[in-house]
């Protein structure tokens, strides 16, 4: 059971080995957390085997629990298990144990998003997995870290990454109702924590010949997320609140609205330094010079009036003619864009943000990782397995004992 087993596409001529190749790992994980963190390396080139139970990861009926047509493609299924060999074994059967067990003992990674208390019960505790197998990197994944009273409580990133964190309440006015980040947002950037932790880890072994156990949480990446602000009001004891836009403290780094209704940012952090240009591309140059405006401070006294003016000089012109005015005049800025607009950004287009994934007789869009090796955007390396489409080969690999890892 090596990568090179792993079903995909061929690598393209003279291109590199990608970075995992020969990595194998066990993922026993479900909705998206743990499975984005396993699908990352499944794109980064390693041979990933999806422990599934009978019914499977319950994100393969997403649809369908929202009471959605079930019929319909899954493309958040898609993204986050392209490429991986999906192997049903039921943990509840002593026989089933035992062949996961053996799976393990082939494995240089393990990722898991269970509960402590459901890893317990399988007689899977993290640390006890390690010392059976202390050359395989175990990577656990909760909602609120493996110790504490709300080590069993489950998670789901809208609960211990945006609430929890007090992402939800900071990141709106204050007499407004706490914000709902889209599905996900959580649940993806600790995918990349976990990812990072066990590439720290895997180097490290290479020295030492020795795992490690690296444990990551929505709840503690969500602080991480939020840590700017959370360390402000550590050190200091207070947060300034969040202002309406049209009351926004800083004018420069605020949403407009261009005459075709479609919104945008400026994005001039440096007040001093961006400020003239953007007079200059309103043609109004002797507002750097206004003594309501002539520095940071008094542009944050004097918002409301700033922003008004603002917001009628752009709402006179379409978004496209202020783009040509931002190019020429060196305003820093970027368009608010819908999903559908994200899609066709030519800029994505130009790093092969979006790939083609098939599930299945259809073929998804879905995105590529956010990292680039040599220049080039990892492709997924093979479909979306169906529940239990490699088992027989799978286990066949352990029968004839391919294979070894950690």
């Amino acid at each position: 059971m090596t990568a090179a087993s792993t079903s995909g596409p061929e690598p393209e001529s003279g291109a590199a080995p990608l970075p995992l190749d020969g990595i194998r790992v066990v993922e026993l994980a479900q909705w998206v957390a743990g499975p984005s963190a396993a699908g990352l390396m499944a794109d980064w080139g390693a041979d990933v085997v999806k422990v599934e139970g009978p019914d499977g990861d319950p994100q393969r009926g997403f649809f369908k629990a929202l009471g959605i047509d079930k019929e319909l493609p899954n493309p958040g299924f898609a993204q986050d298990n392209r490429g991986k060999r999906s192997v049903v074994v039921d943990l509840t059967d002593d026989g089933g144990r035992a062949t996961f067990e053996r799976l393990l003992d082939g494995a240089d990674v393990f990722v898991t998003n269970l509960r402590p208390k459901a890893l317990e019960k399988l007689d899977l505790d993290p640390t006890e997995v390690l010392d059976r197998h202390p050359g395989m990197v175990v990577a656990a994944q909760t909602g609120y870290g493996s110790v504490g009273p709300e080590r069993n409580t489950p998670g789901y990133d809208i609960g211990a990454f945006v609430a929890r964190t007090g992402m939800a309440r900071t990141n709106r006015p204050t007499d407004e109702a706490p914000i709902n980040l889209r599905s996900a947002i959580g649940d993806h950037t600790t995918g990349l924590a976990t990812c990072a932790g066990v590439l720290a880890a895997l180097v490290e072994r290479g020295r030492t010949g020795r795992g490690r156990l690296v444990e990551t949480s929505l709840f503690e990446t969500g602080l991480y997320a939020m840590s700017l602000d959370l360390s402000t009001q550590a050190t200091l004891g207070r947060l300034g609140s969040m202002k309406p836009r049209h009351d926004f403290p800083t004018p420069m780094v605020n949403s407009y609205r261009a005459g075709d209704e479609r919104w945008f940012y400026l994005i001039g952090v440096e007040a001093a330094r961006h400020f003239p240009n953007l007079c200059r591309a309103i043609e109004r140059p002797e507002l750097a010079d206004d003594e309501r405006f002539d520095s940071a401070r008094k542009i944050a006294a004097n918002r409301l009036e700033l922003i008004a003016l603002l917001d009628e000089v752009f709402a006179a012109d379409d978004l496209d003619h202020w783009a040509e005015v931002f190019a020429e005049h060196d305003v820093w800025w970027a368009p608010c864009q819908t999903a559908a607009e994200v899609v066709a950004d030519p800029q994505a287009a130009a790093l092969g943000s979006f790939v083609e994934t098939v599930d299945g007789d259809q073929t998804l869009t879905t995105v590529a990782p956010p990292v680039r090796f040599d220049g080039r955007p990892a492709r997924p390396q093979g479909p979306v397995p169906a529940l239990g489409e490699h088992t027989e080969a799978v286990l066949a690999e352990l029968d004839d004992g391919a294979g070894g890892g950690g």
